[in-house]
């Protein structure tokens, strides 16, 4: 989560276009990439992505213990689901991999907490009350920190940035519409300067 402050959210329906979309994000500045498990071609394009060079990449959208094992199976070096179950929790633990389960309200943070987590990933983060919900949730569990994702915008990035229980966001817009490498980069590196990246 302090890699960079953004981590793109990618569904990759063109495994041909794996390795150029890491390749573009990476040359703009985002080392972090997240290939949600939505498609066919998830998990070969988790492994093609691997190979690019500085790329960090993991695995989201993991709904159960299968899929997490796939994930890291194929080089997933880190777990992002939607929710929070005991089975995924306990799979992650198993294998030993970092896990970024999505929380909504205090009871999900709070059995994050009793299994040993105090890093969630906001989800919906607009739909579930957008920074308001979030500062409110911050003020309570002081020492947790989350990376919210759903509805997060370029235009909107770096108000949730702002704030120091985030310490980074995830979103779709970095890829959207049609891939052109140039764009991608571009769109990369004004997301990067959001905060330094390492």
């Amino acid at each position: 989560m302090t890699r960079c402050p953004v981590i793109p959210v990618l569904v990759i329906q063109d495994l041909s276009l794996a390795r150029p979309i890491a390749q573009a994000l990476v040359a703009g500045g985002l080392t972090t990439l997240e290939v949600t498990l939505r498609t066919d071609c998830a998990i070969e394009a988790i492994k093609e992505m691997s190979k690019v060079e500085g790329a960090h990449v993991g695995a989201g959208t993991v709904l159960n213990g299968d899929d997490l094992a796939r994930a890291v199976d194929a080089g997933s070096q880190f777990i992002v689901s939607p929710g929070l179950t005991q089975e995924v929790a306990t799979a992650a633990q198993r294998h030993d991999v970092p896990l970024l389960p999505g929380v909504a309200n205090a009871g999900d943070i709070m059995r994050g907490l009793d299994l040993g987590l105090s890093r969630f990933k906001f989800f919906p983060a607009m739909a579930n009350g957008g920074l308001p919900a979030l500062k409110a949730l911050a003020a309570v569990f002081g020492k947790v920190r989350f990376c919210p994702t759903g509805g997060i915008t370029e235009g909107n990035a770096a108000e949730w940035l702002a704030h120091p229980a985030v310490s980074c966001v995830g979103g779709s817009w970095l890829t959207a519409g049609n891939f052109d490498a140039d764009a991608v980069e571009s769109r990369a590196r004004q997301a990067a300067a959001l905060a330094n990246c390492a």
